[in-house]
């Protein structure tokens, strides 16, 4: 059976053996892992059976590397949607259903039209629904209060609510290193 290198992405660790990040995982094209390999940053973990070749060298592609120098995590994490919805772990605050991310927006806990700025303690992840009955009330006027409070994450936070959703692609030689830290069942 044929397999495109396309389909053939890296996952990225760092120096300690841990993913870059969970959600979205941290993975590299081919491309991308072979010239870190070629610029000496990267150390070849696993391999593909897929073999990519140049007139005067051919070798494996990798499935798993890791960085050769540790990249700290960011102490904190940005602002952004996804990262609110990451947070929220893409549960509606008011109706406490959950959705895919095209499927959100985020609410003004204390409307900006009432002097609410757009900030982790102001802002909580919301559906259409919820956030069009909402409107620019405050939470008290309409009966609507958000199930956790709005704060701002810390960067394991994120990463732990990111490893509750499994990605897209998962190569057999990955799993090791994406749940290792995973605490472990007691018999």
């Amino acid at each position: 059976m044929y397999v495109s290198a396309d389909a053939c992405p890296a996952l990225v660790l760092n120096a300690d053996f841990r993913p870059l990040s969970y959600y979205p995982l941290s993975v590299w094209s081919w491309q991308d892992a072979v010239k870190a390999v070629f610029q000496d940053r990267v150390n070849v973990v696993h391999e593909y059976d897929k073999v990519v070749r140049s007139p005067t060298h051919a070798m494996r592609l990798p499935s798993v590397i890791s960085l050769k120098e540790y990249v700290p995590a960011a102490r904190r994490p940005a602002f952004t949607r996804f990262n609110v919805f990451l947070r929220d772990r893409f549960i509606c605050q008011y109706c406490g259903d959950g959705f895919p991310a095209h499927e959100l927006t985020f609410d003004h806990v204390i409307p900006r039209s009432r002097g609410g700025r757009t900030t982790w303690a102001n802002v909580v992840t919301a559906c259409s629904s919820c956030n069009l009955a909402k409107g620019s009330h405050l939470p008290h006027e309409v009966g609507m209060f958000p199930r956790h409070a709005a704060e701002a994450p810390t960067s394991q936070q994120l990463q732990e609510n990111g490893r509750a959703f499994p990605p897209n692609f998962l190569h057999e030689s990955w799993r090791d290193f994406l749940y290792w830290d995973s605490e472990l069942e007691s018999a």
